[in-house]
């Protein structure tokens, strides 16, 4: 019998099988979840009112399905919209590292706070999920490198260098250009995260300031959660010229299962979101807005679905231009109200393995995407740092 049109056949049994087998040997370390914010919308962190540790309904993420997933390592994002500015967007920041910490205290036997690699693995001899953090915006430190390094030592170990707006110092991806890239305060940020040995995370910034950041870091950078641009043509994609320069670099392009990133026919509905939000005069840079706009207009237009295969489809594309040794996995879960067909929440991460199997993907190969690429950036940024190891 055909498949669904839009909706990717099963896996064959032998390959969930053996993907399944593979990440009990090479879990994933994912490079963007978004629970920690979702927590803040949900309870105020009550963790005792929403309980992380049970299997949930509301949010994509919880310690059970982390583990049915394979998941051995997550980069908790300690997001604030960039509405938030100024000494509130650093309070909330504090906020959102508070939840984290107090989530590995609260399950002990589950999970660890990680900074480094040899900590990830620790964790994994442990049979623990190694918790490590991201910061995903520049205006989360408020021009101020002393809150930067203050970040740094509370146990963040990236700074996305913009959200969705531009910061006094670095453009957007989804923002009118205004520097061209990074100004000069902009390359002293980049300059203090390689001397901490904190990675420098180019999704969500324009090209302009891609191509600044790669000019001037002296260690490998990430992307968090972005897709390839030759693929879906929207803006938070990395263009097939970034990709070709991690291999000098070094870095890592996790591709993310946002379906607007992944699929043209999603990036259209998008669009029209978009246009409607202007219509009606919002902000379309509010991301209360632009959720409550996608809530609204799905109501009366059919939303396209996004596939595992076109998910695997990036992975191959950054695979092609950049190496297998510079792609790994940043799902973006609870960061997105929907997830393609077949990775509905972080249980799935065996389905989009299983893909790759039936495409031929090695073991090796495998072991470099689901983690060792992401680990390996994240040590060598320490070891290239001037912080004491």
């Amino acid at each position: 019998m055909n498949p669904v049109q839009g909706v990717d056949p099963d896996p064959a049994p032998d390959s969930l099988t053996r993907a399944r087998a593979l990440l009990g040997r090479y879990p994933i370390v994912d490079g963007h979840n978004d629970l920690p914010f979702e927590l803040r919308e949900i309870s105020f962190y009550d963790l005792t009112a929403y309980d992380i540790g049970q299997r949930q309904s509301r949010t994509h993420t919880d310690l059970v399905r982390l583990r049915e997933g394979g998941v051995g390592a997550q980069f908790w994002s300690v997001f604030v919209p960039a509405g938030f500015s100024g000494t509130h967007a650093v309070r909330a920041t504090l906020e959102q590292i508070d939840v984290v910490r107090r989530i590995v205290a609260r399950y002990p036997d589950r999970t660890a706070l990680a900074t480094t690699a040899a900590e990830v693995r620790s964790a994994w001899r442990a049979g623990k999920l190694a918790s490590l953090m991201g910061a995903e915006g520049g205006h989360q430190i408020d021009e101020s490198l002393g809150v930067l390094r203050a970040l740094f030592d509370l146990g963040v170990r990236y700074l996305t260098l913009t959200h969705n707006q531009n910061v006094p110092w670095a453009d957007s991806a989804t923002d009118v250009e205004v520097l061209g890239g990074l100004n000069d305060f902009g390359r002293s940020v980049v300059a203090e995260l390689n001397r901490l040995g904190m990675l420098v995370d180019l999704s969500h910034v324009s090209p302009g300031t891609m191509r600044h950041a790669l000019d001037c870091a002296a260690a490998p950078v990430l992307f968090s959660h972005s897709s390839a641009r030759a693929i879906c043509d929207h803006p938070r994609n990395v263009p097939d010229e970034i990709l070709a320069r991690l291999p000098v670099n070094g870095g890592v392009c996790m591709v993310t299962f946002v379906p607007y990133f992944i699929s043209e026919d999603c990036r259209q509905f998008d669009a029209a979101v978009t246009e409607d939000m202007i219509r009606v005069g919002e902000d379309v840079q509010d991301w209360y807005a632009r959720m409550g706009a996608m809530r609204r207009f799905s109501a009366t237009t059919t939303r396209p679905v996004a596939t595992v295969a076109q998910v695997a489809d990036h992975i191959e594309h950054v695979r092609e231009i950049a190496g297998v040794a510079h792609v790994g996995i940043g799902g973006d879960y609870d960061g997105c109200d929907v997830l393609p067909e077949g990775l509905e929440d972080v249980s799935c991460y065996p389905r989009l393995i299983a893909e790759l199997i039936d495409r031929g993907w090695s073991d090796e190969e495998i072991r470099l995407l689901s983690g060792e690429n992401a680990l390996r950036v994240l040590s060598e940024a320490r070891a290239g740092s001037g912080q004491a190891h």
